[in-house]
């Protein structure tokens, strides 16, 4: 869903008034929890690196289901916009069987509902296109999760990085208890990746990882 989603969300957070925000529905919930569930799946990988990411299922839901309406309300408008385009078309006929827009969209007997039905017959479809990419996402997220869950469990993963352990590898603050969160961010590509354990006192590493200051060591 979801960078860009997620970029949209908080603009709209930062730009509208107290209050303004409208809220997911039902549906966008539904869609949510679904999506959740699947994320979350039922393997020891996929579960350490669901909690890792979200922290809580409730978390989890709440920020669906936030993209899901971010995608819902996008699709409508660009559905809209495409329909306008198509009413307005004098040549739409020629690529429509010799059919008005009226007449091809329309379901009742005057035609007059042709643009609500263009524009929820389009949106379904984009709105089905982001769902198929949100559904690749978790399928990431999860292959992602049992290589990092192979990676933690391998005795030698340290003689192949350096003589770093997976934890000093891919934690990135004090105490390196988001290393796993880390791992399958890094893989699976999402760089919306909010880390819950934070990531206070950190310096980078050459290798794009980053080393901790801590303040007892000489």
């Amino acid at each position: 869903m979801k960078t860009l989603s997620a970029v949209i969300v908080l603009a709209a957070v930062l730009v509208l008034p107290a209050g303004a925000v409208a809220k997911p529905d039902a549906s966008d919930k539904r869609a949510a929890i679904a999506q959740c569930k699947s994320e979350r799946g039922k393997s020891k990988a996929t579960r350490r690196a669901f909690k890792a990411k979200y922290h809580g299922f409730s978390r989890c839901i709440h920020q669906n289901a936030a993209e899901e309406r971010t995608e819902r309300k996008a699709a409508v408008k660009k559905a809209a916009k495409e329909c306008k385009a198509e009413r307005a078309d004098a040549d739409f006929p020629a690529t429509h069987d010799g059919k008005t827009f009226q007449e091809f969209y329309g379901k009742n007997k005057n035609g007059r509902n042709a643009f609500g039905k263009c524009v929820s017959m389009k949106a379904r479809a984009l709105k089905a296109k982001e769902d198929e990419a949100d559904a690749q996402e978790v399928a990431e997220f999860k292959n992602s999760a049992k290589e990092c869950q192979a990676e933690s469990d391998d005795p030698d993963f340290a003689a192949s990085h350096d003589g770093m352990s997976f934890s000093d590898f891919y934690g990135t603050n004090h105490n390196h208890r988001n290393a796993f969160g880390k791992c399958v961010s890094s893989k699976a590509g999402e760089e919306h990746y909010v880390d819950p354990f934070g990531d206070e006192g950190e310096t980078h590493h050459g290798n794009g990882h980053k080393q901790h200051d801590h303040p007892d060591d000489d």
